[in-house]
């Protein structure tokens, strides 16, 4: 792609910040490709704690019910690339504007569907397939489902071009003294969870008996994580040893981080809990030792995409058995045991091998420069 184009994406922010956090992500990641950025989206306010800062490239305007196009009267750049978030369906009076309204170019945007990642197979087998529009004021327009993915043959996984040397720059005991934490060596594991059954396990198991031997600071995201925490020290069945943090256990609860922090908190941790879409590609980046609570589907789906996860990182059976436990929709009576040296060659053999691919940016402007029709 040798000059800039108007990508238009649309969010709708449905719970838990992964729809908005991977948004946001994918709109700095073309910006800093040169490219302009709209970002739509319905509830914004994660965005003041996520990325305070901004980005230069990207605006972020309010998607409301009915669309505003005001803003678009007010000689604003035609729409490029059209994208749809995880499904959402983009505002029709917005597709009306490009089409008979205010836009009308006669070129046809390209209209991608962004979909979830999964390393299951349906991925690569639908990546990139069309899905013509019958009626409407798109009538004749395109549809490309686009999905992330772990294979050449995917969309691939959001990546900074310089993570790489921020990640080599980085000094965690610099950046645990900013946060405030006064680390002593201690292992160190980051929790950014749901409510897994299996929490009261976990803090039990650390609190008696460390990480590899040695005294754990466990440093609680923001949000649900803290009040997941929180329920269980206060629950009266639960006993430990230390319940102020004393001993093998200390809990250091984190104020809102922006993304760049949060990566920062992966990279600075020996063991990483993280849920959702967005923070298991930042736990792959880490590379270190890793478990992923997978967001819970009722018809229990989630169970085949965290087992074809699991078979992507070519996990060792310790890595999957604790995985089971830790998405159990009951706690077991006792955690398998964390074994983090070989969590940790797992991921970092996983993390080698994806950086060798493309990054889903890459990808997407590429399909986008070649889908894209002549101008009339």
């Amino acid at each position: 792609m040798d000059h800039r184009l108007q990508w238009d994406i649309f969010c709708k922010v449905i719970d838990n910040h992964g729809d908005i956090a991977v948004c946001w992500r994918l709109s700095t990641a073309l910006a800093a490709r040169g490219q302009n950025v709209r970002l739509w989206v319905d509830d914004a306010s994660a965005l003041h704690w996520m990325a305070p800062d901004g980005c230069e490239g990207v605006t972020v305007l309010p998607w409301l019910e009915p669309l505003g196009l005001n803003l678009l009267r007010l000689d604003a750049a035609p729409c490029d690339v059209l994208v749809e978030a995880f499904g959402c369906e983009v505002a029709p009076e917005f597709i009306a504007a490009c089409a008979d309204g205010e836009w009308d170019t006669g070129q046809k945007p390209v209209w991608i569907n962004l979909e979830y990642l999964s390393a299951e197979a349906y991925a690569e087998r639908n990546h990139a397939m069309p899905s013509p529009v019958q009626r409407g004021p798109a009538a004749g327009w395109t549809k490309w489902f686009f999905y992330p993915g772990f294979t050449a043959g995917t969309g691939g996984l959001l990546r900074e071009a310089d993570l790489a040397n921020r990640q080599a720059g980085f000094d965690r005991t610099v950046w645990l003294a900013q946060r405030g934490i006064a680390w002593q060596g201690e292992k160190l594991v980051s929790l950014f969870c749901y409510e897994p059954p299996a929490l009261a396990a976990l803090l039990a198991s650390l609190s008696q008996n460390g990480l590899d031997g040695q005294p754990v600071r466990l440093m609680v995201a923001a949000g649900r994580a803290h009040a997941a925490v929180q329920a269980v020290l206060d629950d009266q069945k639960w006993q430990q040893p230390n319940p102020d943090g004393r001993g093998q256990l200390l809990i250091s609860y984190l104020p809102w981080l922006t993304q760049i922090d949060f990566d920062h908190l992966l990279w600075a941790s020996d063991l990483n809990f993280v849920r959702g879409e967005d923070s298991v590609v930042r736990a792959l980046w880490a590379g270190k030792a890793c478990v992923w609570q997978i967001y819970p589907q009722t018809d229990a789906a989630h169970l085949n995409k965290l087992q074809a996860f699991l078979d992507m990182l070519q996990a060792p059976p310790s890595l999957r058995d604790f995985h089971r436990a830790w998405n159990a929709a009951e706690s077991p009576p006792v955690l398998p045991g964390l074994a983090t040296a070989e969590w940790t060659d797992c991921t970092a053999t996983a993390r080698q091998a994806l950086l060798a691919q493309e990054d889903l940016s890459t990808r997407l402007m590429r399909f986008v420069t070649h889908n894209r029709p002549d101008p009339p």
